[in-house]
């Protein structure tokens, strides 16, 4: 496996075997591994000394189906500890047919600057200045005509130029929008501040993935295609409503956190739900199936459009209408559309942000529902004037700045759409995360739908969260879409991995493998500064009962430690 490292400092550039212990890595575990490896652990997030990585899973470029993810990594100025964000669209498949693991950029410049990787992967720098402070949308319309319509996209827009805490990465999907984000932790302004715009990445690399089995892997590769389809959720729910799918699921567990956490079950879910979500794009004529990342079965995604029937954004997610939905008190999924779309362009985490406008209308600035305060929140933080300088900063810097106590983050990133106190699970999975309070980590959403877990209890939650934040880093690692998990099973993960690589493993000795480099994460971030305390819900979620339910999270501070157990 080759990795490609381009120092823009001394403007340089070397391909390089992988080491021999990150061979078999891929996404996560190779954004993780080199971060640990390469970056001082002290450094500033948002100087030179600190690595930006972008690795493709390990299984991307294969016959497997939903294998288009790629994971950015490196240390987080929102977190201040190590970061990877995961997103989808183009740009994973076209690194891995360029024959690359990872581009792992170093260093920094003064200006702007696109960075260009042809279908030989060799790198060359552009100049950007004419393209500074442009919005998502037409800078790429530029890039396209710049660099022609075979290309990948990974960008900023205006608020990872100014290097704020909860900016995004912006990735084009399969007809060329940067409405996919690598949103969380912060990237965005480790981006802008190497000085890049953008990279660009060549479709028409022609490398191959090379098996130790072809015949086993496309067995297996076939087998997990079928159980996708088979699968109720990744089958049938996904297509049909998307992850918006979720909104009355969680509402119905008084696990959706509305008006800044006060609530858990949001007066309007009906009017953003699924239902209501699928109907609207139905009546104007909007796509409810759309594939936006490649090798995509499941077609979760969607195309909203407005009610004259023009485009505004793609895909409208669950996690997203809670943030800058239920979360602010807005129930009008054309305000929502509009803010995700706006935060696209600006190049914005939709969850942090959707959290911190929450924060900032519960200390007064403005009024829950208020969907015209909050457009002008994030237009504010896109010209980085006024209160939108410590908006884009994120919850803590927000919430600190008013004076305010309920701040839902945990190492300062933003809590997710499910709520500590609704579902006991999560407290576990927010805390003990290395990346911080995650949505993808280990979420016991299923379990508490299924009926496998009580979500009111924390029974045996910190075990649970152990494995599946170990079974999320696989994932992670070998590049296969989340929404593809549920259909997957240990057998079938531990065959697709042996009939690429033949290294021997069985899955018990992978997790064991996983749950190495989760701890490395964690070493990371003790060498960064952060400690036990850092793990710790805010306060207020121990001390605030959740309406309907009037919970407080139950989780001891003894068994959060004992998830990971490192001091």
């Amino acid at each position: 496996m080759n990795i490609l490292y381009y120092d823009l400092t001394n403007k340089s550039a070397k391909l390089e075997q992988a080491p021999l212990a990150m061979q078999y890595l891929g996404g996560r575990g190779l954004t993780s591994a080199l971060t640990c490896a390469m970056t001082d652990s002290a450094c500033h997030a948002l100087g030179p000394l600190n690595n930006l990585i972008f690795a493709p899973g390990l299984l991307t470029g294969t016959s497997l189906v939903n294998t288009g993810r790629l994971s950015i990594g490196g240390k987080s100025p929102l977190t201040g500890g190590i970061k990877e964000s995961n997103v989808g669209g183009t740009t994973a498949l076209a690194l891995a047919r360029l024959g690359l693991g990872a581009l792992v950029v170093q260093g920094s410049l003064e200006g702007l600057w696109v960075l260009h990787l042809d279908e030989e992967a060799k790198p060359t720098l552009h100049s950007a200045s004419d393209l500074a402070g442009l919005m998502t949308y037409e800078l790429c319309e530029k890039l396209f005509e710049r660099f022609g319509p075979d290309i990948g996209i990974c960008c900023i827009g205006p608020a990872g130029e100014q290097q704020m805490a909860l900016a995004s990465v912006q990735s084009t999907d399969k007809d060329g929008r940067p409405c996919r984000a690598a949103g969380r932790g912060g990237l965005g302004a480790v981006m802008g501040s190497k000085g890049l715009k953008a990279i660009v990445i060549s479709r028409e690399g022609k490398q191959k993935p090379v098996y130790q089995n072809k015949e086993a892997f496309n067995r297996a590769a076939k087998e997990l295609a079928k159980a996708v389809k088979e699968s109720p959720f990744s089958g049938k729910v996904l297509p049909e409503l998307g992850t918006s799918a979720l909104i009355g699921a969680v509402n119905s567990l008084g696990a959706f956190p509305s008006y800044n956490a006060t609530q858990g079950v949001f007066p309007g879910w009906e009017k953003i739900s699924g239902e209501a979500l699928k109907e609207t794009l139905e009546q104007r004529g909007g796509n409810t199936t759309h594939a936006g990342c490649t090798g995509c079965i499941i077609h979760c995604s969607n195309e909203y459009l407005d009610q004259a029937g023009k485009f505004v954004t793609s895909s409208l997610e669950y996690e997203t209408i809670w943030s800058t939905g239920g979360m602010c008190g807005i129930d009008d999924l054309d305000a929502i559309a509009a803010m995700d779309r706006l935060c696209d362009e600006i190049g914005l985490d939709t969850i942090g942000t959707g959290v911190t406008m929450a924060i900032a209308m519960d200390a007064g600035q403005a009024q829950f529902g208020d969907a015209t305060a909050a457009r002008e929140m994030l237009m504010q933080i896109a010209k980085g004037e006024g209160l939108g300088l410590v908006l884009g900063q994120g919850p803590t810097a927000t919430g600190r700045h008013l004076g305010h106590h309920r701040i839902p983050a945990c190492k300062n990133q933003s809590i997710a759409a499910y709520d500590p106190r609704g579902i006991q699970g999560m407290s576990a999975t927010y805390g003990s995360c290395p990346m911080g309070a995650d949505h993808t980590a280990g979420n016991f959403i299923g379990d508490a739908l299924a009926g496998k877990v009580d979500p009111l209890s924390t029974k045996g939650v910190a075990e649970l969260s152990r494995e599946k934040q170990t079974q999320v880093m696989g994932i992670d690692t070998l590049g296969i879409c989340l929404f593809a998990m549920g259909a997957t099973t240990p057998e079938l993960l531990a065959r697709l991995y042996q009939a690429k690589v033949g290294d021997g493993s069985d899955y018990e000795r992978l997790t064991g493998l996983w749950r190495e480099i989760i701890k490395q994460e964690i070493i990371f971030n003790r060498r960064a500064g952060l400690t036990r305390q850092d793990d710790r819900l805010p306060d207020f979620f121990y001390k605030e009962p959740l309406p309907p339910h009037n919970k407080t999270v139950e989780l001891t501070n003894q068994e959060l430690d004992s998830i990971w157990g490192i001091d």
